[in-house]
Formats: structure tokens, sequence, C-alpha cells
């Protein structure tokens, strides 16, 4: 008897349908096959099935079973096929329907249990494209496939329990989905823990909210790494439409824990500078997302910037400008997102005083020069903001409580950078763009006219400091961003100044 079950096959970030036909015949030695070019987790899935079917008190059939993963062109990989091939064996051998337009998925446990399985997300997707209305999978997975409204999913705790609801004798409950209620986020650090560096903090600010690219040079202790620490406070939640975007990301990268939802919080990725070329953009056979698609809509924080591989720094070029990596193997292309802001951090030598505490520098001019040209022209002129993080003297270090309390707290910032996101959404409404640092040359020239005393300004500028035209351009976006926080309608001659003063380090 043949039966055919339905269930999905992840490519990146891609979801192809599956077919899981299973065939039993009753003629011939008893035999167990897996077909479609499956990997050995896939080829181990009878073991699991065959098991887990006969400790959970299910009749395992004693004849010839084939397994065809259709389209068998495509490479399988992963556990989620135990539980379609369940499925089609039990209805195959005890005579029942396959439930109408349904997906299944699920790992099976030798005690007949169903474990979490990542990419249920993924699976939510592929049904509401290609109308699926119910999904079987793990009940660990409902909270990550609720996150697309709209479908009847179904927990499966065990093999038992999906064997009487296909019988019809004890249905599975549908999953009821409540409303998602975004928790109230914690944060270990807060800008008025940070005493000083109030030009630092306002670039921040401006990175935040116009989705800017910032590096911080200063000297060691400077409170460089505290401030990217204190940074993820002060950023706007998670559009709805953003949240869908960094839950895929995550959900194929295994990164959603069991009973896991739709991720509402901005991500924030801080890589070691030992991390490989592969851990940074993704890799393996099928490729996996790297650090920065899994910083998607986030930040990537990256401490000791011109410490990281140059082979590492140098792949960072094409995402920042695109906003997707894309790695190609002999089976494929494979496209992840990578829009992030990148936050670095940075000495301005080998000792970090150069510049600083020129008594304190032990450094040569080579190696201050070798330092400085690890970080190349390219990567350079795609960060948006610099800015200098001086050392803080003792006597601010040593303010009185009333001083500290009037410091802004991030609350009070995020606000702010709320309110801007919120002007630059409606601006872009009909531009599929977020932010303003995503604005290409025909948004800057739709939206960011500049009076003629502004655009003089500009000139002289990229002039007097020989910038390149990609510079020119995220003047005014920064400007832009400036503007928003001001809720000013039009760029003047202010913000220009202010965006200027932070283009360079010199």
């Amino acid at each position: 008897m043949l039966i055919k079950v339905h269930s999905i096959s992840t490519v990146g970030l891609r979801s192809i349908g599956v077919e899981v036909e299973v065939n039993i015949m009753n003629r011939g030695m008893p035999y167990f096959d897996i077909v479609g070019l499956p990997n050995k987790s896939i080829d181990e899935s009878k073991h699991r099935v065959k098991t887990g079917m006969l400790n959970s008190g299910i009749d395992f059939p004693s004849d010839r079973i084939t397994i065809n993963l259709a389209p068998a062109d495509v490479p399988k990989e992963g556990s989620l096929y135990d539980l379609p091939i369940a499925t089609g064996i039990i209805c195959a051998f005890s005579g029942f329907d396959v439930p109408a337009n349904s997906l299944f998925f699920g790992e099976v446990s030798l005690d007949g249990s169903i474990r979490h399985t990542h990419g249920a997300f993924l699976l939510s997707l592929y049904a509401r494209e290609h109308h699926f209305t119910n999904l079987f999978v793990p009940k660990e997975c409902v909270n990550e496939a609720a996150g697309i409204s709209g479908l009847t999913i179904y927990p499966v705790e065990n093999l038992k329990q999906l064997y009487w609801h296909l019988k019809g004798t004890v249905l599975i409950e549908p999953f009821t989905q409540g409303k998602l209620v975004e928790p109230d986020y914690t944060y270990d650090y807060d800008m008025n823990q940070i005493i000083g560096q109030e030009k630092a903090k306002r670039a921040l600010e401006l990175a935040a909210s116009g989705g800017h690219n910032l590096l911080m040079e200063g000297p060691p202790g400077s409170g460089k790494t505290l401030l990217a620490k204190a940074f993820n406070s002060i950023l706007p939640r998670l559009s709805e439409e953003e949240a869908l975007e960094v839950t895929k990301v995550y959900s194929a990268a295994g990164f959603i824990p069991p009973g896991g939802t739709l991720i509402m919080k901005r991500p924030f990725r801080s890589p070691h500078h030992t991390i490989s070329y592969a851990g940074m953009v993704g890799g393996g056979s099928i490729p996996r997302p790297g650090e920065i698609s899994l910083s998607h809509r986030g930040v990537l924080f990256m401490d000791e910037f011109p410490e990281f591989p140059r082979i590492v720094l140098e792949a960072l070029r094409q995402p920042m400008e695109d906003g997707v990596v894309t790695i190609s193997r002999s089976l494929g292309a494979y496209s992840f997102p990578s829009r992030f802001m990148l936050l670095a951090s940075s000495n301005p030598c080998p000792c970090g005083f150069f510049g600083y505490e020129p008594a304190r520098c032990k450094c040569t001019p080579k190696q201050i020069a070798l330092y400085k040209k690890k970080i190349s022209g390219p990567i350079l002129d795609r960060i948006d903001l610099f800015v200098r993080v001086p050392a803080v003297d003792v006597k601010e270090l040593s303010s009185s409580r009333e001083v500290l309390a009037k410091l802004k707290d991030s609350r009070a910032i995020r606000t702010l950078v709320t309110r801007a996101r919120q002007i630059q959404e409606q601006r872009f409404e009909s531009d599929a763009i977020f932010v303003n640092a995503e604005m290409t040359n025909v948004h800057i020239t739709k939206y960011c006219e500049l009076a003629p005393p502004v655009e003089l300004l500009l000139k002289k500028a990229v002039t007097k400091h020989n910038l390149s035209a990609r510079s020119y351009f995220k003047l005014i976006k920064i400007a832009r961003t400036i503007a928003d926080l001001e809720n000013s309608t039009d760029i003047g001659l202010g913000h220009m100044a202010e965006a200027i003063q932070y283009r360079t380090l010199g």
C-alpha cells in the first residue's frame, strides 16, 4: 500500500515541499530502506521510528518498507522526517487516512516521544505560502510554529497520541494561540551607569536611530566595551515584519530553544576576534547562517576590531553594502540576510595610548602604521560614524550621586530613538526599507533635499577631508537621522555640521 505524507526540506532559508512516500509490500524478505538523497541522520531514522513505534505499543510491519523523499534530486538532512515517516507507516499498515492539507515535522525518540526539532517557524512560513492549514509538530515547537497566524497546530507529544488521533479515537486538541505579549526586557547595563563620554553616547544614539555603523577609538579602559554593552538598552523593539525576518534566520540556525516563540528583541552578537571566516559569514556543506546573519536587524559588535583576521574583516564588505550574503557550493548558492549595525571598537595603536598619553605610548611609527593598516580603506568607508573615546578624568569618576542622577538613562534615550524610527517607518512605508542607513541614492534624492547653504557646507567638508562619493551620501543620511531626532522635516545647517563631526577621526 502506498501512502504520501507532506513535509519540507530547508535549503538555506528557502523551504521546499517534500512528499514522504511510504510503500509497504508483503512480498519478499522484510526490508526497510529510505531513498531520495537522504543524509546519515535521515538514514538512521528507520531505527528511531521502528524502536519508537514498538516501545509505544504500535504494531510495526514485518514487510518490505520503502520510503522515498520526493523530489529525489534535492539533498535532505535532519531528523525532522521521523514524524512524517512514522505517520506514513502507521497509516499504510493500519489503513488510516492521512489528515488532509497537513504537514508533519519532528524527531522521534526511542521511547516514542517527539523531540524538539529546529525549523518549525520555516514550516509555518511554507504552510502559509502553499495553503496548508494543519501542522503536526512536537509539543515544544508549537510556540515557534504559532509565530504565523491562521494555522491549526497540533502539538504531538508521542507516537501513541498520534496513533489514536489518526485512528479517530482520541483527537489531539489544537494549540490555542493567545495574544503575543511582548516581555519587559531587562538589560545588564544602562547609559546612566557610564560616567562622561557624552559625545560617544550621542554617537550611539544616532547609530540606533538611523541604523548606522559606528567605530569607537580610544585607549584601554576608556569605556568602549561598556558603551557597546549598554547600546542594546537603547535600541527600539523589532517591528512585526522585522521580527519575522529575524525569527526565520534563528529558526534555520536552530537557535530557538524549546518553547521559544517569535523573537522581538534585537539581536546583539559579539564574536571573539579568533572567529573563522565560516563562523562569521556562514558555512558548511549545506550552509548555516553565520554571525553577520544572526545579527540581522540587530547589532554586530566587534571588539578589538583590528585584531580580527583580515579575511574576516574583508568578508564584511559586500554584506554591509548589499544587506545579503551569498554562499556558493557545488549544490547551489545560498543567500542569507545581513542588514546589521556594525559596532566596532579599536585602540589607536598596539599598546593603546598613541595620541592620548604620548608619554606612555611605546610603539614605533612603523608599528602604529602596520596596526592601522589592518583595517582597509574600503571597510572604513562603509562605516558611518567615527568617535573618539578618551580616558575619563578622575574628577568625573568621583562625581557625587546628585551628578550621576542627572545622567540620561537608557529608557529616555530609547524613547527618542523609537520616535525617530517611527518617523522613518512612515517615510519608507512604500520603499521596502526601514531606516535611513538603508537609503539608496534614489531615496536620498526623494527624501533629503538640501538647501543651498547646507549643500555648500557638505561639499566643502567632502573636499577638505578628501571623502569618497559613498561618504558624501553617508553624511546626508546621518544628517537626515539627526533631523529626525529633532522631529525636523528639513535638514538644516546644524544637522549637517554635526554629521560632519562624526565622519572622521582626524
